[in-house]
């Protein structure tokens, strides 16, 4: 089967743009050239489009098995879609937690059955998420799994969280954890400052997702493996990954648009749809994520997708869920706040969402566009504006703080493996 797409517009690496059509057969980018001619082909007209490569999200909450009734694996890929997404990580604190080779296999072959995209499964780093003993991850590894991490959910045990960065080292797979000490971050349902203080409300301290990280971040330079911090939120966060980045850490990290597009004003009305965990903080904190995507210190943009019941948001503040459906406008969100404002070039961009996660995971032919790569890609408009309307979520999770936001990053078209997965209307 083969599929011409024509009058593609393109990034590279310096930044340029250029025309051209893209030739794909059976799942596999055969050619990039100005003028193709394929008799045989489909063909497919991108109207001189941005044609880009498939995003990757290293961080979403998929929530089968066990809590399908937040999201499940056909929902999320149908959301993921739409939000230019042609792969997802799945998060392993479910229920059954992704602790063994038997949920890791379902994961894989429930995907296969019913998602339009790629699905790779993060095996748990303890058993149950509990954070006391190590978990299978020799024979997850075997199973599928592309990375470890316990969610969202910290491991507050320093000498079990040692011997887990230890036991990676024999599969050279990244360790994702979460940075919260509990200790500090006990009882707090949004950041700690002068929001909460008027609001009333028990704080979240920075120092509790600094704390955390400046201890994993030792517990990685002494051991040698690889850590992965995610959801990064903190000013002092982004300062410690830069200063260990210096010394020859083997860190990565990522952060979602939330941290640099929303801010603790946000809850300020006690809008429970912009509750997520951690919390949204200072507009001191977004401006350092800001610049920790633009020098390089933040490496990966992930959705942060942690989609929760409308009804667990309609109770009081203090008592309503963490996180909220993101999959479908952290491209535009992340567009809107990076390269308009010219934080960033586009095709920076596109690496943090793209082509980085699919190296630090070992996707193979993933977040790339040339010859020999999968044909997973996305054709996108940046044209004309339009308007974030949650009601028109394919995500279960049918609410966003961004509703009513003017975006202009559109996707027209998703395509995975080679066939047309998403076509807007």
């Amino acid at each position: 089967m083969k599929l011409l797409i024509k009058n593609c517009r393109l990034l590279n690496k310096e930044g340029g743009e250029t025309f051209g059509d893209i030739l794909i057969q059976d799942n596999v980018i055969m050619e990039i050239s100005e003028e193709i001619s394929a008799p045989k082909a489909d063909i497919i007209d991108a109207r001189r489009r941005f044609v880009l490569p498939g995003l990757i999200d290293m961080h979403c909450g998929i929530c089968e098995p066990g809590y399908e009734n937040k999201e499940d694996i056909s929902s999320v890929s149908k959301s993921a879609v739409k939000g230019g997404y042609t792969s997802i990580c799945c998060l392993p604190d479910t229920s059954p937690v992704i602790d063994n080779k038997t949920v890791v296999k379902y994961i894989l072959v429930r995907s296969r059955e019913v998602s339009k995209i790629n699905v790779f499964p993060y095996g748990s780093m303890t058993k149950g998420c509990a954070g006391e003993t190590i978990a299978e991850i020799g024979d997850m590894k075997e199973a599928g799994i592309v990375a470890v991490s316990d969610g969202d959910i910290s491991v507050q045990d320093a000498k079990l969280m040692r011997n887990i960065l230890l036991y990676s080292r024999m599969f050279d797979m990244p360790v994702i954890a979460l940075s919260e000490d509990t200790r500090l971050s006990c009882g707090g349902v949004m950041n700690m400052g002068r929001v909460s203080a008027v609001m009333g409300l028990q704080g979240i301290p920075r120092e509790a997702e600094e704390v955390m990280a400046a201890r994993n971040i030792l517990l990685a330079k002494y051991t040698g493996a690889r850590l992965h911090i995610p959801l990064v939120s903190a000013k002092g966060t982004v300062e410690l990954i830069r200063i260990a980045k210096s010394m020859g850490v083997r860190l990565s990290c990522d952060t979602a648009p939330r941290y640099f597009t929303l801010t603790e004003d946000s809850v300020s009305s006690f809008n429970t749809l912009a509750k997520t965990r951690p919390p949204l903080r200072t507009q001191e904190d977004a401006d350092a994520i800001v610049q920790g995507l633009a020098d390089g210190t933040i490496d990966v943009i992930a959705s942060g997708h942690a989609p929760e019941t409308p009804e667990s948001k309609k109770v009081e503040f203090d008592r309503a869920s963490y996180g909220f459906s993101a999959i479908e406008t952290a491209f535009a969100m992340s567009y809107a706040a990076l390269v308009e404002t010219g934080a960033m070039s586009f095709y920076e961009l596109i690496k943090r969402m793209a082509e980085t996660p699919a190296r630090m995971l070992g996707l193979e032919g993933k977040g790339e566009l040339k010859p020999g790569a999968g044909a997973d890609l996305i054709v996108a408009d940046f044209n004309e504006t339009h308007v974030i309307n949650s009601s028109n979520f394919a995500s279960k999770a049918k609410y966003s703080p961004y509703d009513g936001r003017e975006v202009k990053a559109k996707v027209i078209m998703t395509i995975v493996g080679g066939n047309v997965a998403y076509l807007a209307e």
